[in-house]
């Protein structure tokens, strides 16, 4: 993780850099003291609210659990990552301050530990290189969109979402993400998108409604994981990838299906090349 975090910061000083053969490589300030800075964002007085996460790289933890739309603690050792909160109607927003200066990357620490509050939002998490923690169950989400780049993030719904979720929108690059408990999620539509890396998806909890799930990858492993007795459709369009599906699933051409009762997951699966395993 600390090799991702380091391309990170090289990806935003080379876009900073002057273009020419007299380059002046800015000097590289060592980390300063650690900060641990409060953070509190008030629940905005409107019926529709959204809430815009932007980090950069580091670890971030989300749970629920706040009074208010976010409570918790940003703690950062490099006066660039000090965080940033925008107001804008019902418009939240908690950002990582604008790198300025190319940082040392001996001992940096860039972490935000939050938890967030019931209020029905949008909730929007914009990421690079990163860790990332996140237990979204008993929140009110009304839409959810992840974009991060070389991340290694465990997410679950451990409880229902609190309302129905139209969609869930997570776009990734190269990384190692494990989602649990996404039933719960109580999402119309799940689009995700994802290069090269490891993937679980796990569709256990309570399915309270049919719902669409479409996946595209390129090379990858990707794990789903539907409980035994759920209704489920996945149609995979591969270009040179295998295709393992445990018992309980039957086949026909590039269409897979379990039989079960209740509401239906339907899945499309775009993959490049790489390894889908269908399980229990």
């Amino acid at each position: 993780m600390k090799t991702k975090f380091i391309l990170a910061f090289l990806a935003l000083a080379l876009t900073s850099l002057a273009c020419g053969s007299d380059i002046n490589l800015p000097k590289m300030p060592t980390p300063g003291p650690e900060i641990t800075d409060e953070i509190t964002v008030a629940i905005p007085k409107t019926d529709e609210v959204s809430l815009d996460l932007s980090f950069g790289a580091g670890k971030m933890i989300l749970a629920p659990g706040a009074k208010k739309l976010v409570e918790g603690t940003a703690t950062y050792n490099y006066d660039a990552f000090k965080p940033e909160i925008i107001i804008d109607g019902g418009n939240a927003q908690v950002k990582m301050g604008n790198i300025k200066s190319f940082p040392s990357f001996e001992k940096l620490k860039n972490e935000w530990d939050f938890k967030l509050g019931d209020t029905p939002m949008d909730l929007t998490i914009e990421s690079g290189a990163y860790d990332g923690t996140f237990e979204f169950g008993g929140l009110s989400l009304n839409n959810l969109t992840i974009k991060d780049g070389a991340a290694n993030v465990e997410l679950a719904f451990t409880d229902p979402n609190l309302v129905e979720m139209s969609t869930f929108h997570y776009e990734t690059g190269a990384s190692d993400v494990k989602m649990s408990g996404l039933a719960n999620a109580n999402f119309s539509i799940f689009d995700f998108s994802a290069g090269a890396g490891d993937y679980t998806l796990d569709f256990s909890g309570e399915l309270q409604r049919d719902a669409s799930i479409k996946i595209s990858s390129g090379l990858s492993n990707i794990i789903i994981v539907v409980p035994d007795g759920v209704d489920a459709v996945v149609t995979v369009d591969s270009g040179a990838s295998n295709v393992s599906a445990g018992s309980g699933w039957s086949k026909n051409g590039d269409v897979y299906t379990q039989k079960g009762e209740g509401p239906t997951l339907t899945f499309v699966i775009e993959i490049g090349a790489g390894n889908v395993t269908l399980t229990k």
